[in-house]
């Protein structure tokens, strides 16, 4: 692969390309078109881990995107500078690979469904334990069956920022292919013709089948070369998502926790302290700080910043390595602090992702999420089928799914797979709030009021 190809300015679905401005670049302007879409927007009302009404103070998936898009800009910069020194790069600079890894950090997870990641097992669920779903299951090709079966919110955020936003466009919000590629942590399909390469760039899968052609035109911009058919080798730069993404949730979901009293100051302490680097001169500013709250945050801010140049020493390192597509591993799990990194990860998934606020979130979502589901996929899938003679039910409920969602005119796709994939872009797409008011009044609990 070639940094200069890797840098595409080229936006996808634009047939004519505005020469780029000193003052404010394409990858600059990436970032401002996911900062404004509506998609981003509603993040802030998707859970990180925690329930969003129990403080103001833990993250949601908004300030997270936004935490995860600071330490992004400032790994691309780094690795963007020495990648600039090392192949004397003409008319790139470090700000650009900056920006680009910040824009793609921004949407990473703008595919996620209600409920964290929960809600990415309830759909899944759902067409296996849902007579309906398997009903539509029966109907479609394997390839098909697997983009549902493994529903991914990596994938749909891949279709939101190439289709579902600013639908009337080609390539929806028509962002650069620097930006999509970086963005594309799992560059494959949901199913392949044999056993995917190995490595974690093909542990999931970035593209659904109906947007297979979109992801092929950006890895054809992007010099990316194909590992087998329906899969490529990982944009360099999305190594840097990965990262920046796993050093925040590592790191903050253990503060958070903190906050909310699932983890005494001292544990936490004790995992975050090796990770500053200098746990001596980090131990003598502690004892500077009077209160934990400010202790916890000072802890975090040093390990992130450590962490960070850590990971840009283990890219450049690998650099070569990385672009002939022969790397495999998580940057994380390759840094001098691995072991400890590792720790803070086992500390989340034995004591922060099983408390019972987040399990008691987590459970909600299965039946919310499968509620939804059976009742605009019945309805689509009534009124495709008996047309005027569908049920009175089906005839109501079509009224409350969006346009771009139901079909032209409310007339249901015809094609199974791309109308039930519609059913999900719009229950997947709903913020938490909005997807259990909305079960809450299609199940009786909750009737709307004059």
């Amino acid at each position: 692969m070639d940094w200069n190809r890797l840098l595409s300015r080229v936006r996808l679905g634009l047939s004519r390309q505005h020469p780029d401005n000193e003052a404010r670049t394409d990858f600059q302007r990436d970032f401002d078109r996911i900062v404004f879409s509506s998609a981003f927007r509603r993040l802030q009302d998707k859970t990180q881990v925690f329930p969003l009404s129990q403080s103001d103070y833990v993250r949601t998936r908004l300030t997270h995107s936004l935490e995860v898009s600071s330490v992004g800009r400032s790994l691309g910069t780094m690795v963007g500078d020495s990648v600039i020194r090392r192949h004397a790069l003409k008319g790139v600079y470090p700000q650009d690979f900056g920006a680009v890894v910040a824009a793609a950090c921004l949407a990473h997870d703008i595919g996620n469904p209600p409920f964290g990641h929960a809600g990415e097992d309830a759909i899944r669920l759902w067409f296996t334990a849902s007579a309906t779903g398997r009903a539509v299951l029966e109907r479609l090709t394997e390839p098909q069956r697997q983009d549902f079966l493994r529903f991914e919110g990596n994938a749909q955020g891949f279709r939101i920022i190439t289709r579902l936003q600013s639908p009337d466009n080609p390539g929806g919000m028509q962002l650069t292919c620097a930006t999509l590629g970086t963005f594309t942590k799992y560059p494959r399909a949901s199913s392949l013709p044999t056993d995917p390469p190995p490595g974690i760039a093909f542990k999931k899968f970035g593209f659904y089948q109906d947007d297979g052609a979109l992801f092929a035109e950006v890895a054809g911009q992007l010099g990316l070369e194909p590992a087998q058919p329906g899969a490529w080798n990982r944009h360099p730069l999305a190594w840097l998502v990965e990262a920046a993404d796993d050093i925040c949730y590592r790191i903050i979901d253990v503060e958070d926790a903190f906050r909310l009293q699932q983890l005494r100051f001292e544990d936490v302490r004790d995992l975050l302290l090796p990770l500053t680097g200098e746990p001596d001169r980090a131990q003598r500013k502690l004892d500077r700080i009077t209160r934990p709250k400010e202790r916890i945050e000072y802890l975090r801010a040093k390990t992130i910043g450590a962490i960070i140049e850590q990971v840009h020493q283990r890219f450049m390192e690998n650099e070569d390595t990385i672009l002939a597509g022969d790397f495999t591993e998580e940057l994380l799990d390759v840094i001098p602090a691995a072991g400890a990194m590792r720790a803070l990860k086992e500390c989340g998934e034995n004591q922060v992702y099983v408390s019972k606020p987040v399990v008691e979130v987590e459970a909600a979502g299965f039946e919310v999420l499968g509620g939804l589901l059976e009742a605009f996929v019945t309805t689509v899938n009534d009124i495709a089928t008996n047309g005027s003679n569908a049920s009175p039910k089906s005839r109501m409920l079509i009224h409350l799914i969006p346009e771009q969602f139901a079909g032209p005119g409310r007339q249901p796709i015809a094609e199974l797979y791309r109308r039930v994939l519609a059913i999900t872009d719009f229950v997947s797409g709903m913020t938490d709030s909005y997807a259990v008011a909305l079960f809450k009044k299609l199940t009786g609990i909750s009737l709307p009021t004059g």
